[in-house]
């Protein structure tokens, strides 16, 4: 919408075109609405629910107050409570603002145009950042309040790396300077962030099928744990809502289990493949794929297997992208080394984002270990991935 109003010419009453709006002012049109579109939508689906309350729930002032917070959750903030902080990021809800910054970088580039492609990014990635920084610092000005504050420090630092990255990425898109710095790098570079990006995929896919298996084979937890709700519609679909966000962050927790550290939901439940320990836990229905005994279910040994397929798949993509340039299999299966290295950084990071910290009691420690987890995937993808990388390449050379 933004950038058609950018080519549409303003008509005067005197009935002489106009110049079109200022670039500038169209550029910071699409930074604000990604904040204003993503507080409504919040508030809206917030306020649908508590309308299923039967004694009438949050009011609408309430209503936008958890929104807001929800927002700053999401973009890695500090929420601090009677009980200690609260940071734990709804990576669905993330993924969902990433997509609208990137979008916002995308029509950045093209509303302020020009032909100096470094200096135009540069510009556009710098307002659209600045820009979303302020509304957020603004947003949680005005979510504080009562017994929930700010930690201001991870507010202001959550944001900013969140706009840095996926506006950068969205402008570095549209105005192809993405490629050409990509065109620099060495040529087998392309075929490594492929495989990265196909066992990544490929480990998220595998590890969401065993949040979905397990979740599936206790739906008597399930329902017990929405039945304690006391029959209250609006908080059934409230928890249930929540659960649908937090689905990132239990497929990431699952890694962790696949990998070998296993994951923690507070100091006093941690699964794994080498034992089970179960503690208190929220009630939340997401939860009820936890174990119900302290034996190891199958489908944790059965997850061991993600990631030597997703170092399986990552080598292949590499050796089938290999170029003839790039050398023999012997080099794609170094390539394979590096890009398993490289897919168990990215998976320690995520794992590192969508883990956090519910208070500083007996939940203070959500999701899988980041550093262990990390290193686990990257041996594990790292030798299926050469091995991989090395036949396809083989192969393909006949």
């Amino acid at each position: 919408m933004v950038a058609l109003l950018a080519r549409l010419p303003f008509r005067r009453d005197d009935g002489e075109v106009a110049r079109p709006a200022p670039s500038v002012l169209l550029a910071a049109a699409a930074a604000v609405a990604v904040t204003a579109v993503g507080l409504l939508g919040l508030g809206l689906a917030v306020v649908v629910v508590q309308t299923l309350d039967p004694v009438g729930g949050l009011s609408t002032g309430a209503s936008a107050v958890l929104a807001a917070r929800l927002w700053l959750l999401a973009q890695g903030a500090e929420l601090t409570l009677p009980t200690g902080p609260l940071v734990l990021a709804p990576l669905l809800l993330t993924l969902l603002v990433s997509w609208g910054l990137s979008w916002a970088g995308r029509v950045s580039v093209r509303a302020l145009g020009g032909d100096d492609g470094g200096g135009r990014v540069v510009r556009a990635v710098g307002g659209v950042v600045a820009l979303h920084v302020g509304l957020t610092l603004l947003v949680a000005l005005l979510a504080g309040g009562g017994d929930v504050g700010v930690g201001w420090l991870r507010t202001a630092v959550g944001p900013l790396v969140l706009a840095l990255l996926a506006v950068g990425w969205g402008a570095g898109r549209e105005s192809d300077l993405l490629d050409v710095v990509l065109d620099r790098l060495p040529g087998a570079f392309r075929p490594v962030l492929r495989g990265v990006l196909a066992g990544l995929f490929t480990a998220f896919a595998l590890a969401s099928c065993v949040v979905a298996i397990a979740l599936a084979g206790d739906t008597s937890g399930y329902a017990a744990v929405s039945g304690s709700l006391g029959g209250a519609a609006a908080g059934a679909v409230g928890l249930v809502g929540l659960g649908a966000l937090l689905l990132p962050n239990a497929s990431l927790a699952v890694l962790g289990l696949a990998a070998g550290p296993g994951f923690s939901v507070g100091t006093g439940t941690l699964v794994s493949v080498h034992g089970v320990t179960l503690g208190p836990v929220p009630a939340l229905p997401l939860l009820a794929a936890l174990p119900d005994t302290q034996a190891v279910p199958l489908v944790a040994f059965a997850s061991q297997v993600i990631p030597v397929v997703a170092g399986l798949v990552a080598g292949t993509t590499v050796g089938r992208w290999f170029g003839h340039d790039e050398g023999g299999s012997v080099s794609a299966g170094l390539a394979g080394v590096l890009t398993g290295a490289l897919l168990g950084v990215v998976v320690g990071l995520l794992v590192w984002v969508g883990g956090g910290t519910l208070g500083d009691g007996s939940l203070a420690v959500i999701g899988a270990p980041a550093v262990a987890t990390g290193i686990a995937v990257a041996a594990q993808s790292g030798i299926a991935a050469a091995v991989a990388a090395a036949v396809t390449r083989w192969r393909a050379l006949g």
